[in-house]
């Protein structure tokens, strides 16, 4: 077995709980293509990607000064993953692609992560830059740029951080110079570029930040450039790779530090308008933290499904009340503890999962003008790309605690997982900066309108558990406390904006807990009807668990969050 990822519950979470037949009717598909891409990515996911994701782990990209070298099967998945057709899954038809909704693209996508995440990225990275060329380019840049993304022959990059800002993107020092012809010329340096230097394909887009001499100071100042690897005439652009990272995981993916102009400026190209590139540039970031999160949710599935596998094989150990120990050994998911972790891991791995794919059906209610959803998908992105980040990594970290001193050498892939998945938490938008981006702006956007829309959603499921009277009444009370504790804590954040700000990821924390207990709820009430009684059992069974064990961990963070507490904010910096 495999132990990507259980179709099974890939399938109950599209078409039973988020319902994706609808959206596929109304944008003119119907459940035959979408059976056809699941079992393709399946396939392929199987056949081209996993098998060789140990040993492009094991032997990272190298450079030899001229070319950048990875293993030779990166070329055949590649080559099989463009003639199945996936770049062009999600781009609109008037783009040259199949109009196929986010939330199957998404689902499909993570057959791909979860096999091979270090080798998905770079084609992932690609339709990340091809979203934002087809929503911000003009007919030029599609035509020279979007349509050989679509057919799978370019790849593409985000270029935001540099060596000495890291996230503080308001510091970048890369220049844009305005040329006569309208184009400019950029110079600078930009560091932790996934996917920037590699010999696939024919090109790489690199959309880099930069800032226009005499424009605004700060992030009102930054400007959005296309600058291709190779200009239109097919010479090498002013764009030198200064050096790879050597990861602790995600080892597949070549991450760059990259120096723009070094021979008298990189060619790059305006998208939309002078200092307001970063508006832009968030359209390409919000779509990739739901990434973030879905990688690390696929990540966490596929330890979970390994370490069951070998807690149903691995024999160890006696039952508690067989005294014999001439009795054959049991399975160690016979022992209580070993199922309390799997059921852990589960909560955390397929309700990251379950939470990832409810916010790219939001994209799908988005792009059909449904009214309100903005709102959600505003309060929910922070929390889908961070809770997924921390708490399936968690899961992964089980795992290999169930394979126990096999789960920490390389002979089983739960190590490799945990290493690929730690990433998770640091890239495009560390959690410390989500959290912020919470509480200090979303929840309190529009008087709070976000927050009650998150809240109204909720109490639309609360609304239909009557077959769960005791997690109906628990979460309702929960969330009746959330809003009173932010209401208290956002009266105070005028007079003292520190200390409102100073426990922000606990409250990413315990927002995300509330969240991932309605979607268990939610499971649960969707599994009721389910074919398989083992199936919603152990849907139920998870939800309780995560009731019980996990969502009680939300009365000290509130108790914390209420009290705005400043022991850390207080700490002297001499004290460390």
């Amino acid at each position: 077995m495999p132990n990507i990822l259980d179709a099974t519950d890939l399938n109950f979470l599209l078409y039973d709980l988020l319902d994706i037949e609808a959206t596929l009717t109304a944008t003119g598909h119907d459940r035959a293509i979408a059976d056809a891409i699941l079992t393709t990515a399946e396939r392929l996911a199987e056949d081209m990607f996993q098998p060789f994701a140990a040993k492009a782990d094991a032997q990272e990209p190298s450079f030899d000064g001229t070319h950048v070298h990875l293993i030779p099967e990166t070329e055949a998945a590649l080559t099989a993953y463009a003639q199945a057709g996936f770049p062009a899954a999600g781009f609109a038809e008037a783009d040259g692609g199949m109009g196929l909704p986010y939330l199957l693209c998404q689902a499909a996508a993570g057959w791909f992560t979860a096999a091979n995440v270090g080798f998905a990225a770079y084609p992932f990275l690609a339709l990340a830059a091809g979203n934002l060329l087809a929503e911000y380019g003009t007919e030029a840049q599609k035509a020279a740029y979007l349509t050989p993304i679509i057919e799978g022959r370019y790849f593409g990059t985000m270029c935001l951080s540099e060596p000495q800002a890291g996230s503080s993107l308001a510091d970048i020092r890369t220049r844009a110079e305005p040329q006569d012809d309208g184009s400019y010329r950029l110079f600078g340096n930009k560091m932790w570029i996934s996917g920037g230097a590699h010999e696939m394909g024919e090109n790489i887009i690199h959309l880099v930040l930069a800032k226009v001499p005499g424009g605004p100071a700060g992030t009102k100042g930054i400007s959005l450039f296309i600058v291709p690897k190779f200009l239109e005439d097919g010479t090498l652009n002013d764009v030198h790779l200064a050096g790879l990272n050597h990861k602790m995981g995600y080892r597949g993916t070549t991450n760059c530090a990259l120096n723009f102009g070094e021979q008298g400026g990189a060619v790059g190209y305006l998208i939309g308008e002078e200092n307001r590139g970063l508006s832009v540039m968030f359209h390409m970031m919000n779509e990739a933290r739901i990434g973030v999160g879905q990688g690390a949710s696929v990540l966490g599935v596929s330890g979970y499904l390994h370490a069951v596998e070998y807690a149903r094989e691995r024999t160890q150990g006696r039952a508690v009340d067989n005294r014999d120990p001439a009795s054959p050994m049991v399975p160690i998911i016979e022992h209580a503890d070993v199922r309390r972790q799997l059921m852990q891991a589960r909560s955390y791995a397929e309700g990251s999962l379950a939470l990832c794919l409810y916010a790219a059906s939001l994209v799908d209610r988005l792009r059909a003008g449904e009214d309100g959803v903005e709102l959600l998908l505003a309060i929910l992105t922070p929390v889908v790309k961070s809770w997924p980040s921390e708490f399936a990594l968690r899961a992964n970290d089980i795992a290999i605690q169930i394979h126990g001193g096999y789960g920490y050498t390389r002979d089983y892939p739960v190590e490799r997982l945990y290493r690929d998945n730690r990433l998770n938490p640091i890239h495009e938008g560390t959690k410390g900066v989500q959290g912020m981006d919470l509480l200090g702006r979303k929840v309190v956007q529009d008087g709070g309108a976000p927050l009650r829309a998150l809240a109204q959603e909720i109490m639309v499921t609360l609304g239909t558990a009557d077959a769960f009277p005791q997690e109906r009444d628990q979460l309702g009370a929960l969330l009746q406390r959330v809003g009173a504790v932010t209401a208290g804590m956002a009266a105070q954040a005028a007079s003292d904006p520190k200390a409102y700000l100073a426990n922000a990821t606990i409250y990413l924390d315990m927002l995300g807990h509330v969240v991932m207990a309605w979607m268990w709820l939610r499971q649960a009430i969707a599994a009721q009807g389910h074919s398989d009684p083992g199936f919603a059992q152990g849907k139920t069974a998870t939800m309780r668990y995560f009731f019980r064990y996990e969502l009680p961990a939300t009365g000290p963070q509130l108790d914390l969050l209420e009290s705005m507490d400043r022991t850390c904010l207080d700490a002297d910096t001499d004290w460390f």
